[in-house]
């Protein structure tokens, strides 16, 4: 009795807001479900403790403090994903290919081989395997048998260079490698540095040339034919692995510094696709085409995906200038790429605009202005502008596009825009990173505002933490702003064999820190606006007179500059403006110096010839203040360079982003003797 009496004063007391909440939220509640999940009773007044705004729900981190600031998902406020709703059996890789296995029949057979065939040669269960070659049918297969028999995939990039590659194998201890002859050649050069490695398949190798090793390395080389005729003769049962276990280590190899081993567990994988299939459909019919790096987790996780629903392959050829070839030949329905691929499109697009001229450039000009106010009215487009100017437009990519993806890098908002008139389909920008397994946030179908990265994946809640001295905070007007953190499922495992950076990256919360700045947008879009300066991997620079720049930001701004394929901003401390460095395109510089009457015997000559860096400097000026550049962000001057930055000469990464400390000593020569002609233009001006 006087438990009971004393029950009933405590519920005659006035409730704490914490306790409201809490009362609210149980009384909302059905019982635990048989997959552990807890779902929401359908109830008016669930927004008692889940507002929701838009596209995103806001939640209180913890319910003593009565601070709202954690936004997940408005498709799943109150759980985050980590299974396909439709499919809760899927917990691995291998589970999510067998689903599929009577599309992908071939490939499974091929993967029952692969893992059999090492297991043969006494590779062991959890040992690591590298594949060091791009894209192609083979890499998806030997990835797969990794999952089916309990094997940790470790991709090594094709251009990361000797150094980096040798790094990877003896951290990671890879014990086979899967390689192209192009590689093996690298492999070969220090086999002796890496006495890890017990296996080499060449992929594309004949079986009569098969080189041999040192006889003390102990290395087996043989081709990947005859590792599938041995794996095929002595096939062993699937070895499946748990939910989590490791399913792969991706070293990030980033601007600078040594390469980290993010490490991702099946798990992580599983959970952030199956929170991405509550937003973005595939479907059996689609066709995907594959050349962004498998290496990298952005394609990675994409390929996940596919196979889940049973989507199409196709591998390009592996060479980026015939992708538009390829493009052609396969007429892909989904189309991921990145920032710069973009901006080259967009940028080819509106030049050849501007050389049609007459009726043809008005007939561009009205149909896309026309078809951008319907878009803007929230109305659908006559469809006779797409027959008359956008469906030729189409076309160069096969004309069967309804969706485009944009990761790894932020895309101009206008550029964004240009895609979806010129296109149609959806066009969706995503926010992520490797040890996030991939997708944070993501724009969602049909949410026609651009400029921003979305809302939560299901599969993760963000917060913003304040960072007071950057002046960033939660309370800021009219939106909150403050560092990007992420939690849930999605976060990876740790750095392989690196705790310190490991507890860096996470805090004993479970939120991991970004390092980049963000703000919440009307309806619950994610905005990034800045990188946090303390962050070793930041890109921001500060000048002489003390001004901060963003190169990225800068280098998007001039890649819609049409001779410009490529561009390296540099600029630092001992010097108060920017010089440039310009990858051109070579037909168009090439047709303003025959309009000019300019002749060259090769593009080099072209590209040294003043009039020509005039031309060009001239052109990112008036894109500049297109852009409303300040004065400081404007290149003041430019060296034009014929050979494009690639994978191959280790100015670019994966991800096709500059590598800055790489490029600053490629370019040394050049950056003196831009900043050399600078002093002295600046000692002969006449003073006032």
């Amino acid at each position: 009795m006087a438990r009971q009496q004393q029950q009933r004063e405590e519920e005659r007391a006035p409730m704490g807001a914490a306790q409201r909440r809490l009362r609210a939220v149980s009384g909302h509640l059905q019982p635990p479900t048989e997959s552990g999940g807890v779902d929401l009773a359908a109830n008016p007044t669930a927004g008692e403790y889940a507002h929701v705004q838009g596209y995103s729900a806001v939640l209180p981190e913890k319910l003593q403090t009565g601070k709202w600031n954690v936004y997940r998902s408005a498709k799943s406020p109150l759980k985050l994903i980590n299974r396909f709703p439709d499919n809760p059996d899927i917990g691995t890789l291998h589970d999510n290919f067998v689903y599929k296995w009577m599309t992908y029949g071939e490939a499974s057979t091929s993967r029952t081989a692969i893992g059999s065939g090492l297991i043969y040669h006494g590779i062991p269960e959890g040992a690591r395997i590298g594949l060091y070659f791009i894209n192609r049918p083979e890499w998806t297969i030997v990835d797969h048998a990794c999952a089916a028999y309990s094997y940790v995939s470790v991709p090594l990039y094709d251009t990361l260079g000797p150094d980096a590659v040798q790094f990877i194998v003896n951290h990671a201890t890879v014990q086979a490698i899967f390689c192209v002859p192009q590689t093996l050649s690298t492999l070969l050069s220090f086999i002796t540095q890496m006495p890890c490695v017990r296996l080499i398949v060449v992929i594309g190798g004949d079986n009569a040339n098969m080189p041999s090793t040192p006889t003390a390395t102990g290395v087996e080389i043989i081709t990947y034919s005859r590792l599938l005729s041995q794996g095929k003769m002595s096939s062993q049962s699937f070895r499946p692995p748990k939910p989590e276990d490791i399913a792969t280590i991706c070293y990030t190899s980033g601007t600078t510094g040594t390469p980290k081993g993010v490490v991702l567990s099946h798990g992580n994988l599983i959970a952030n696709v199956a929170g991405s299939s509550l937003v973005i459909k595939f479907y059996p019919s689609d066709v995907y085409i594959s050349y962004l790096p498998l290496a990298h987790i952005y394609e990675r996780v994409n390929q996940v995906s596919v196979v889940h629903y049973g989507v199409a392959i196709g591998f390009y050829q592996g060479d980026n200038l015939k992708l538009m070839d390829d493009l052609a030949a396969l007429r892909p329905t989904v189309f991921p790429s990145v920032p710069r691929l973009y901006n080259r499109i967009y940028a080819a697009i509106t030049n050849a605009v501007k050389e049609s001229g007459g009726l043809k450039e008005r007939l561009f000009h009205a149909a896309y202005n026309a078809k951008r106010q319907a878009i803007i009215n929230g109305r659908n487009p006559s469809p006779m502008w797409d027959r008359l100017v956008f469906n030729k437009i189409k076309a160069r990519l096969g004309g069967r596009v309804r969706l485009m993806t944009s990761g790894a890098s932020p895309l101009s908002a206008d550029v964004m825009e240009f895609l979806r008139i010129c296109f149609g389909g959806e066009v969706l920008e995503g926010y992520g990173m490797t040890e996030t397994s991939c997708i944070i946030s993501a724009m969602n179908i049909g949410d026609r505002l651009i400029g921003h990265v979305g809302s939560p994946n299901p599969s993760c809640e963000i917060k913003l933490v304040d960072v007071p001295e950057m002046n960033y905070t939660s309370e800021d007007e009219p939106y909150p702003r403050g560092e990007i953190c992420v939690r849930g499922p999605t976060i990876f495992c740790g750095y392989y064999k690196d705790e310190i950076q490991t507890r860096e990256a996470v805090d004993e919360d479970g939120w991991l820190h970004t390092g980049d700045i963000g703000l919440w947008m009307p309806g619950g879009r994610l905005k990034i606006i800045d990188r946090k300066k303390s962050q070793g991997k930041r890109t921001i620079f500060k000048l002489a007179q003390g001004e901060y720049i963003a190169p990225e930001k800068i280098e998007n701004v001039y890649a819609k500059c049409k001779f410009i394929a490529q561009s390296f901003i540099y600029g630092d401390s001992l010097n108060s403006s920017l010089v440039a460095v310009v990858a051109v395109e070579p037909d168009v510089l090439k047709a303003w110096a025959a309009s000019e009457g300019i002749q060259h015997e090769d593009l080099r000559q072209l590209c040294a010839d003043p009039k020509a860096r005039s031309a060009v400097l001239a052109e990112m000026d008036s894109i500049g203040k297109e852009a409303q550049l300040r004065g400081f962000e404007f290149a003041k001057a430019v060296t034009l360079v014929a050979e494009p930055f690639t994978l191959e000469n280790g100015l670019l990464t994966p991800t096709f982003k500059v590598k800055r400390p790489q490029a600053k000593a490629y370019f040394a020569k050049e950056i003196a003797d831009m900043y050399a002609q600078l002093r002295q233009a600046e000692q002969i001006k006449p003073k006032l």
